[in-house]
């Protein structure tokens, strides 16, 4: 401590505050639990109930789930009435809790918490010595983004997202070329597919879980206009040219962004575009103050998005690289117009459409 002096009652604030911010670590990880174990879909469905009938309906261990219904419930996640010691998920909650909540279902996004915490270690150690933490060592990263992006992708990317292109329906009805890059697990392009049988897509990913994934549902979905491949995004080099080319949410996770950039630019023919979605922000910390995702989306980057580019001696651009910093890069890259769209009740994403 220094000779400074100190403002009690700024010290008192900060310190409930750091009671807040642990209660709410914790409570991260009981919905994290909730979601897994599919107590919050069963509790949706219930009357107020005790323990005992919770548990039963949802054939798990009572003991567990006697102690979990305290955690969630001095959280303030569900309701107790203590006159009967019955538990309830009110209807408000249960929007942002459950499958009926679609994209808003944040306990979802709550597994982020328990699975980073598995490679900490490797994080302070990183802190330390430089480098990063290898794709490699997030065995269930490529599950949780195919949960969270089928679910965006069901709802919106037909009716909204390739909306943002003017013209663009109407060229995917007649036959175009297409390539998703960093394409996970490949429901994007299934989506757009089978929406678009005259046209041809293309899904490329590092992941051979990933690709193995986008096969498989192409091949139950009967799509012969689909295919995926095994590719590094940085290998791309205009040798195959497209009528479109997608991102989405995958730029800043690259290691080489402005190689992958420079060779979605090459690959695309006249008249081409490209569509990306990233992480709607700023590239100046204090323009994110107010964004109600920053603490979440810079601890997302720390733990993952920006050590797995570090891990491969990458530019480690930061899940918050930002629009400022995006526009820069894609003009870097060749790309002469690039227009920016926000979609109303996603506060998660940047548009762009760049054109060579």
């Amino acid at each position: 401590m220094t000779n400074q002096t100190i403002d009690q009652a700024r010290a008192e604030a900060f310190g409930g505050q750091m009671v807040g911010i642990l209660n709410g670590g914790a409570m991260a990880l009981m919905c994290s639990v909730g979601y897994r174990t599919g107590l919050f879909e069963v509790m949706a469905k219930l009357p107020p109930s005790t323990s005992e009938e919770i548990a039963k309906a949802a054939n798990l261990n009572e003991r567990y789930v006697r102690e979990w219904l305290g955690g969630v419930a001095t959280g303030g996640v569900v309701t107790l009435d203590p006159a009967t010691d019955k538990y309830s998920l009110p209807p408000e909650h249960a929007m942002s809790l459950t499958a009926a909540a679609g994209p808003g279902n944040l306990a979802l996004m709550s597994q982020f918490v328990s699975q980073f915490g598995n490679v900490e270690d490797e994080i302070v150690d990183s802190f330390r010595k430089g480098g990063g933490v290898p794709y490699s060592r997030f065995p269930t990263f490529q599950r949780l983004m195919a949960e969270l992006s089928t679910q965006v992708f069901d709802l919106a990317l037909i009716p909204v997202t390739l909306e943002l292109v003017p013209g663009i329906k109407d060229r995917l009805r007649a036959g175009i070329d297409v390539a998703d890059v960093g394409c996970g697990s490949g429901h994007a392009i299934n989506l757009m597919a089978k929406e678009y049988p005259n046209s041809r897509f293309v899904g490329y990913d590092f992941s051979e879980e990933g690709v193995a994934a986008g096969r498989k549902e192409a091949q139950s979905l009967g799509l012969s206009n689909a295919r995926f491949d095994v590719k590094d995004a940085a290998t791309l080099d205009g040798s195959t040219r497209f009528d479109l080319v997608t991102v989405f949410d995958a730029i800043h996770d690259q290691a080489k962004p402005r190689t992958v950039l420079k060779g979605i630019h090459d690959s695309l023919k006249e008249g081409g575009v490209f569509l990306c979605s990233d992480i709607h922000a700023n590239s100046n910390v204090a323009d994110n103050m107010a964004h109600p995702m920053a603490p979440m989306m810079y601890m997302v980057s720390t733990f993952h998005c920006m050590t797995v580019s570090l891990a491969l001696g990458g530019e480690g651009l930061g899940t918050m690289w930002g629009e400022q910093k995006a526009l820069e890069l894609f003009k870097e890259a060749g790309f002469s117009q690039v227009d920016i769209e926000h979609v109303e009740g996603d506060m998660m994403n940047s548009y762009y459409i760049a054109r060579p």
